[in-house]
Parts: structure tokens; sequence; C-alpha cells
């Protein structure tokens, strides 16, 4: 059984499996998967189509980009942004802005973007 906080969206076609655990005000964009015990931080952001395989955690305050996938057991750390399409396959640091196949650290968040 997948469990909600309060104020969580999940848009049509959003689909968590068994032990899902989202935090307060999570917002989960359509065709999201989210497998089995994922964890997923207060305040973050799923989009469209994103993959993310059992396991996961998302800490919170973080931005997963449409259509990323994130490989099994992987955690991504608070303000974490994963870009559009990224594949994850190893740890994100918290603030890390990451991107690409597979996913590399571009910046830290806090950084402007050039």
């Amino acid at each position: 059984m997948a469990e909600l906080g309060q104020g969580v969206v999940l848009y049509d076609g959003a689909l968590l499996t068994s032990n899902a655990l989202l935090g307060q005000h999570v917002l989960v964009m359509p065709r999201a998967i989210i497998h089995h015990d994922v964890r997923i931080g207060d305040y973050s952001i799923v989009g469209a189509g994103v993959i993310m395989a059992g396991g996961v955690t998302v800490g919170p305050d973080c931005y997963i980009g449409s259509g990323a996938c994130i490989r099994d057991g992987v955690s991504i750390g608070e303000g974490a942004v994963v870009g559009m399409g990224s594949v994850v396959v190893r740890d994100v640091a918290p603030g890390a802005v990451v991107a690409g196949n597979p996913a590399r650290v571009l910046r830290n968040a806090a950084q402007p973007a050039e």
C-alpha cells in the first residue's frame, strides 16, 4: 500500500506501487511510474513520464525532470535537480544539478546557470 502525505497531487496516469511513501505537497505529473519502496521528500516535483525503480530515495525540495529514469536504490539529495530525459545510475549529492545519459553533475543548484 502506498502512503501519501498531506497535499499530494497525482496527475492522470501516475502509477504508485507497493510501499511507496510520498511526503507532503509532492506533485507527480502524468504517466510517472513510482515503483516499490520509493521514498519522496516533501515539496518535490516528479515530471511527466519519470520512471523510478524500486528503493529510490528522493530528498525534499527536489525536481525530477520529465522522462528521467532513476535506477533502483539510488538516492537523490535534498534540493537536487535531475534534467529531462536523464538516466540516473548513481547517487546525486544534495543541491546538485545533473543531466545526461548517464547523468553527470553540471553544477550546484545554488549557482546561476550559464
